[in-house]
C-alpha cells in the first residue's frame, strides 16, 4: 500500500503520508486511492476538490457546514507549510471540544484526514497553496464555524494571526451553539 495510516488522539481523525517514489527526474505519489482508503477504514466519497493560497501568518477557520452538507477533508500541501487544526463537534463525543493540530507542508507530504462533524481550520507558516477534497459539496446555506480563538477550546495557534477573513473573526464560541 503506498499510503500510511496513523489514527491521532481523536477518534476518526488520521494523518495520512504518501509514499513518494524519486529519482534523477522528481517523485511521483498517489495522493488519494479509493481502494487503499477503504482498506484502511475510511470509506469515504469525496465529491469536490478545492484548493487555496494563503500568505503567511494567514488564518482560516474555523469552518464547518451543517448536516445533510456536512463534509469530511482530506487535506494537503502542495507548496509551504501550515498549522492545521480539526475541531471535534461531536456531540456524543468523548472527546468533544478537543482539537488536533498537525503541521502539513509541501515538503512532508503529508495529509490529514478530518471527518465529518469536525470544524477545520488552518494558519500559514509559509505562503502555502493547500488543497483539499470534501465529502460534500459546498452549500452556502449550511456554512458555519466555530471563533478561532474561542478561549473554550485554547488551540494554541503558533502565531498570532496577520490576515484573518472578517466572517472568520465573527462566528460564535462553541459554547453558544446549541
Amino acid at each position: 500500500m503506498p499510503f500510511e495510516f496513523v489514527e491521532l488522539e481523536i477518534k476518526g481523525v488520521y494523518k495520512i503520508k504518501p509514499k513518494a517514489f524519486g529519482d534523477g527526474r522528481g517523485y511521483f505519489a498517489e495522493t488519494y486511492k479509493s481502494s487503499d482508503f477503504q482498506s484502511a477504514g475510511l470509506s469515504v466519497n469525496l465529491r469536490q476538490d478545492n484548493q487555496s493560497f494563503s500568505v503567511k501568518g494567514t488564518l482560516r477557520g474555523l469552518h464547518f457546514q451543517k448536516k445533510p452538507y456536512a463534509q469530511g477533508k482530506l487535506v494537503r500541501v502542495v507548496k509551504g507549510k501550515i498549522f492545521d487544526v480539526g475541531v471535534d463537534l461531536r456531540q456524543n463525543s468523548k472527546t468533544y471540544g478537543q482539537y488536533i493540530s498537525a503541521i502539513l507542508s509541501g515538503e512532508n507530504m503529508e495529509m490529514l484526514w478530518i471527518p465529518e462533524g469536525f470544524a477545520h481550520g488552518f494558519q500559514a507558516l509559509e505562503d502555502s497553496i493547500v488543497l483539499y477534497k470534501t465529502t460534500s459539496e459546498y452549500n452556502k446555506e449550511s456554512e458555519s464555524g466555530v471563533i478561532w480563538n474561542d478561549p473554550d477550546i485554547k488551540v494554541q495557534w503558533p502565531e498570532k494571526p496577520t490576515e484573518l477573513s472578517e466572517k472568520d473573526k465573527s462566528w460564535s464560541r462553541l459554547s453558544e451553539f446549541k
